[in-house]
């Protein structure tokens, strides 16, 4: 587990085995390290190399052959940050060029929890009001926890504002948990619950198949398109439903 967790990191496969064998060695010479590891001697150097310009490993000269000893590995956590401040420096311009590749008119498709997560991202990335028929409250899927805590204090630093209507059975369950969502909701009459729903954003309009209360489904698709006029008429028949449905309660 530690290694596949290294490689994420960004060390491959022979630095994950090298600098997890050095902390168990504390220092040991190239061959050491190869008995340990299984890794051809020749490419262990090549592999110590990049690990000492990485600065996880420093060499210890000892009776005329190296050592090799591993660096804290709280050094794998300013990696980490260096990295972080690297691509801040060049979002700016990535994001610019992402908005030029932008039509007034678009049609894709996401798929499944990851397909979620770039739906969500797209709201962020508009800061728009999301105004939602037929939710179910899919973004509270436990897979998404992580994700969406960060995606509620984001969405509440640009105030993105959410209005939603319900299915019915979600009346009852709306909690603590759900409080970022805001208190400007409906609820639909108990024979019009779907398992399907529809989001209005900024310029686009999303429709999810695949998804319950708190729970999305594996396989769940999103359709987005991209229309300013579209995204506009359902808006009004979004206000239109909302204002037809009585106000309720959430425990009522």
């Amino acid at each position: 587990m530690p290694q596949e967790t290294l490689q994420k990191l960004g060390l491959s496969q022979n630095e994950a085995k090298i600098y997890e064998a050095l902390l168990d060695l504390k220092e040991a010479s190239a061959g050491q390290i190869s008995s340990k590891t299984e890794i051809h001697r020749r490419n262990v150097y090549d592999t110590i190399n990049r690990l000492i310009n990485k600065g996880l490993v420093f060499p210890i000269l000892a009776k005329g052959e190296n050592f090799y000893s591993p660096v804290d590995p709280e050094k794998l956590a300013e990696l980490v940050k260096e990295k972080e401040m690297d691509l801040e420096k060049i979002m700016p311009e990535l994001q610019k060029r992402f908005q030029k590749r932008e039509n007034s008119q678009e049609a894709y498709i996401y798929r499944d929890i990851e397909g979620m997560k770039n739906y969500m991202r797209d709201i962020l990335r508009e800061g728009k009001d999301v105004y939602s028929v037929g939710a179910k409250l899919g973004w509270f899927d436990i897979r998404l926890k992580t994700f969406r805590q960060e995606f509620f204090k984001e969405a509440q630093r640009k105030k993105i504002n959410f209005y939603s209507i319900f299915d019915a059975e979600v009346k009852k369950e709306l909690d603590e948990e759900t409080k970022p969502l805001g208190q400007s909701y409906r609820f639909l009459p108990k024979n019009y619950s779907t398992n399907s729903a529809v989001d209005i954003f900024a310029d686009y309009v999303v429709t999810f198949t695949g998804v319950g209360y708190k729970q999305v489904n594996e396989n769940v698709t999103i359709f987005v398109l991209k229309d300013h006029d579209l995204a506009e008429s359902y808006r009004k028949w979004f206000q239109f439903i909302f204002d037809s449905c009585p106000k309720g309660t959430a425990k009522g």
